[in-house]
């Protein structure tokens, strides 16, 4: 998989807004996620988390501001070049065509293909490592009907990787995943060398493998930094409107931050 160029701009969001049904979804985002790293987006439901994802994906398009890919809007890529580049898992995906694991693998090797061009070594070796990589090789000729939640996940995951993309974009991939999965999966994704956003609910998660994190509420950036900078019980308590205990994972203040939740009406250790 090929490593993010330290010196290319890469995908970018600078000041963008989106409006839904007369309300301002995202109102003047940026978002500069620096090459390699893993960004996690927070935020609580409607925060403008998932939109953010599909204009940096070119899905959509903003109301005003711009999304560029080296330095060029997204709109002016070629297609193709932005398929190969950025890679996509939503938090749902169905299909109501019969095809194995290794079907929708291969999806993912489609922009690096002509059209009715057969599969070449390249595909087939870059397919066998996706699903070795997320541990599907033994559901490789299962059908995608009989899966699981968790496991039609790992697949679309697998898919992407698949894809051999520069910057990865995830909403909630740990849906419907055990903690082990959702653990090995995020271990994945940090390890891979490409840059890679990813919308999570989870702020524990968030804070063990995100390089950095950015935490939308009513569609405006609140907070950005590392994780030690911006999980904070203040910050918690403004965007969620909880009380938590905010520890931390080692000395010094880039330690990992660690959360744990209040229950309500409580108010000490």
């Amino acid at each position: 998989m090929r490593a993010a160029s330290s010196d290319a701009p890469g995908l970018r969001a600078d000041r963008v807004t989106r409006e839904a049904g007369g309300r301002l979804i995202l109102d003047g985002v940026s978002l500069t996620p620096p090459p390699g790293a893993t960004v996690g987006l927070l935020g609580p439901n409607g925060s403008g988390k998932s939109t953010l994802l599909r204009l940096l994906a070119g899905v959509l398009a903003p109301a005003s501001g711009a999304v560029t890919l080296d330095g060029t809007p997204l709109h002016r890529v070629r297609r193709r070049t932005v398929a190969r580049r950025i890679a996509v898992v939503e938090q749902h995906a169905v299909t109501q065509v019969e095809l194995s694991v290794r079907d929708v693998v291969r999806l993912g090797r489609i922009p690096h293909r002509r059209a009715w061009a057969p599969a070449t070594p390249q595909d087939d070796e870059a397919v066998a490592d996706a699903l070795e990589r997320t541990n599907l090789t033994a559901l490789a000729d299962r059908s995608w009907h009989t899966l699981s939640g968790g496991e039609r996940q790992r697949v679309q995951i697998a898919r992407a990787l698949a894809q051999q993309p520069d910057e990865l974009l995830l909403d909630e991939p740990t849906n419907h995943l055990d903690v082990q999965h959702q653990l090995d999966l995020l271990a994945l994704v940090a390890a891979l060398p490409v840059t890679t956003v990813v919308a999570l609910h989870d702020l524990n998660l968030a804070a063990m493998f995100c390089d950095r994190l950015v935490v939308l509420h009513a569609g405006r950036v609140v907070a950005a930094g590392t994780p030690a900078e911006v999980i904070t019980e203040d910050l918690l308590a403004e965007v969620y409107g909880v009380r938590a205990v905010v520890t931390r994972d080692g000395e010094g203040p880039e330690g990992r931050p660690f959360v744990r939740f209040l229950r309500p009406g409580v108010f000490g250790g």
